[in-house]
């Protein structure tokens, strides 16, 4: 389904807002698109890609919720600002203070990036919601988290000094259960989630999968598994990593393997990983590396692809 084939849901202010019916709240700063199927509700925020594409839109994760069967809220944003304003955390509030969610037998807040963020920072909002963050940053404060120095233009055209929402690791203790996942090897992702850890915290550590996780997830056949075992666990656990396993035949995971096994000076290793990609398919990645390694060590070249 394209953006022009989607069938928008009627307009109504916050206070008609019903669980029963389809409905956009729309305002200057953020948007609200809920459409009902079952008892299981995923709260879906935007993030930095989705925001690219004009409104009206589909929330993210529209096409998953739908396969799934679950009832989706989209939470979006106009801008690429980390929904630092009033306006979406007063939209989720007040349906909270309607009644909206308690028809709910599972509500899951989830996002991405920017949307694991506002995620994570908003579901307390709604008691007993959990959380599934993937690659979320805890906040875009530079005093908080002088680490952060990506995405320089969004960060300073939103606000970061209004205390309100400002640092996701202090919603995560009223969180009942929160899973992050995200790459090691990406060092703001691992100080992102090194503040949010806590006893009610699933770390997911989705190696070389790069700060864009949830695409290696989506490439890899997880995406669907992922979100139906978070639904009825609430963690994730055997079938998302068996379904995660595929993620050797991904490029982007595959790219960033390399990438790490050329840092790590280990040539023969890297030389095998080569050329076992190279046997999947025929990745310039893989070509270079390979070249890389004879070119420093000619006396392996005996090995072939």
């Amino acid at each position: 389904m394209t953006e022009t084939d989607l069938i928008l849901p009627p307009t109504c202010s916050l206070s008609q807002a019903a669980p029963t019916r389809a409905f956009r709240v729309v305002s200057e700063k953020a948007a609200l698109w809920f459409e009902p199927r079952n008892d299981v509700l995923l709260v879906s925020f935007d993030n930095l890609a989705s925001v690219d594409r004009p409104y009206p839109r589909a929330p993210w994760l529209h096409r998953q919720a739908g396969e799934l069967g679950y009832s989706q809220l989209g939470v979006q944003s106009m801008e690429k600002d980390w929904f630092r304003h009033d306006t979406a955390p007063a939209m989720i509030r007040g349906l909270q203070q309607q009644g909206f969610f308690q028809g709910f037998s599972t509500v899951v807040f989830v996002g991405a990036s920017m949307g694991g963020f506002a995620a994570i920072n908003f579901g307390p909002l709604v008691h007993g919601a959990r959380v599934l963050a993937l690659s979320p940053q805890s906040t875009m404060n530079t005093t908080i988290a002088p680490f952060e120095r990506r995405f320089t233009w969004a960060v300073r055209n939103s606000d970061w000094h209004q205390p309100a929402f400002l640092d996701a690791a202090a919603a995560v203790p009223f969180v009942p259960a929160l899973t992050v996942v995200y790459d090691p090897f990406v060092p703001e992702d691992k100080q992102h989630a090194s503040r949010l850890s806590g006893a009610n915290v699933q770390m997911i550590r989705l190696g070389h999968a790069t700060h864009e996780a949830v695409r290696v997830i989506i490439k890899s056949g997880a995406l669907n598994p992922m979100l139906s075992e978070f639904v009825q666990t609430g963690q994730l656990g055997p079938d998302f990593w068996r379904h995660m396993r595929r993620r050797r035949t991904v490029r982007k995971w595959g790219r960033s393997f390399m990438d790490a096994l050329i840092r790590s000076n280990h040539p023969r290793l890297t030389l095998r990983a080569a050329e076992a990609l190279l046997r999947q398919e025929n990745y310039l990645f893989a070509h270079r590396a390979r070249e890389i390694v004879l070119q420093k060590h000619p006396e392996l070249g005996d090995t072939a692809v």
